[in-house]
This record gives structure tokens, C-alpha cells and sequence, in this order.
């Protein structure tokens, strides 16, 4: 966990304006932002793509999931043991387990695949640099700093901040997708 407080009441405040987005509105906005991650084409052409499934009122993923899924993609979410992350494979839904800090993970036997095409990076909040506020464990950090790919954070527009504190460590992201915009960040 990583003690810098300037983070850390940006990501409470940040989370508390999230959480306090309506279901509907959660809905609405996550339809949107599916549709704009079409037009990346590093997304489209992806055949391996790590994502995630939402905890709390994070961007839901699981009709990305699905149609991906469906259109013969291979998908992987992150499956957490101690300090680091692994991503492992899902056929669909059935292949996930509830696993660390309550989060649906893929159960252990699912085949273990670290060299993504792209992968799909949750967010609490970030800046149109690319500077991420995650959780604070560092898990995608990490992960990203021996695991070159192309990163795409989902995230509703109003958690796009001017200024995130950016440590030695984090590592920048290369496309946001809100429900209003898509940024490339390092253009």
C-alpha cells in the first residue's frame, strides 16, 4: 500500500464522487463508453485482451466480456496472489471465483497468459496525460513495468483530473475512454 495522503484523499474524493453515481447512470455511461472502445483500432484488432470484472461502482465490463467473448476473442481478467497479479484465461462467466478483496477472479486452474494485446485497466481517477489513481496496491503498476501492452482506462468523464501526484512507479496509460470522449494520452 502506498502512503502518499495527497493521493489518498484525491482517491477518497474521487471515489465518493463515483460512488455516487446512479445504477442507471452507470449503465447508460458504460453502454457508451463500450461503443467508443470499438473505434480503437489497436482494441478492435486485439485477439488477446485482459480486462476486468467491477467492483463497486467502477465501469461495468461484463457485455464487453461478453461480446468479446462472443466474437472469438481470447479474454483474460487478473487473478491476485500476494504482491502480484497474473492474468488468466475465461470461457465465460462460469471460469470466475470470487477471490482477494471480494473481486470476481478466474479460478486457479484457468491457463495463466501475462502477453496481452491490450489490456483494460480499471480507474478511479486519471489525468489526459495518462497518470492513473488506482486502488493503491500497486498491482497494475507493476504488473505494466514487466509487461510491455497497450492500456486503456474505462472511466466516467468526471473522474478525468487536471493533476494526479505521479510517482516513480506508476505507469502512464495510452487511451481514456469516458462515455464523451476518447484520448489518445500520449499524443
Amino acid at each position: 500500500m502506498e502512503n502518499n495522503p495527497e493521493k489518498e484523499s484525491l482517491r477518497n474524493l474521487l471515489l465518493e464522487k463515483r460512488d455516487g453515481t446512479s445504477f442507471d447512470l452507470m449503465k447508460i455511461a458504460s453502454e457508451k463508453i463500450s461503443k467508443k472502445l470499438k473505434k480503437i483500432k489497436t482494441f478492435r484488432d486485439a485477439q488477446k485482451i485482459g480486462a476486468y470484472y467491477p467492483i463497486g461502482s467502477e465501469v461495468l465490463t461484463q457485455d464487453i466480456i461478453q461480446e468479446l467473448l462472443s466474437n472469438g476473442k481470447e479474454v483474460f481478467l487478473p487473478r491476485i496472489s500476494g504482491e502480484n497479479m497474473d492474468f488468466k484465461k475465461i470461457s465465460d462467466f462460469s471460469s470466475l471465483e470470487r477471490g482477494s478483496f471480494e473481486i470476481m477472479e478466474p479460478k486457479i486452474e484457468c491457463e495463466t497468459e501475462n502477453n496481452l494485446d491490450v489490456i483494460l485497466v480499471p480507474t478511479v481517477g486519471i489525468t489526459p496525460k495518462g497518470v492513473r489513481l488506482g486502488y493503491g496496491h500497486g498491482f497494475y503498476d507493476r504488473f505494466l513495468s514487466n509487461h510491455k501492452t497497450t492500456t486503456i482506462s474505462l472511466t466516467l468523464d468526471k473522474q478525468v483530473v487536471k493533476n494526479i501526484p505521479k510517482s516513480d512507479h506508476d505507469m502512464l496509460i495510452d487511451w481514456i475512454v469516458t462515455e464523451d470522449r476518447i484520448i489518445e494520452t500520449q499524443r
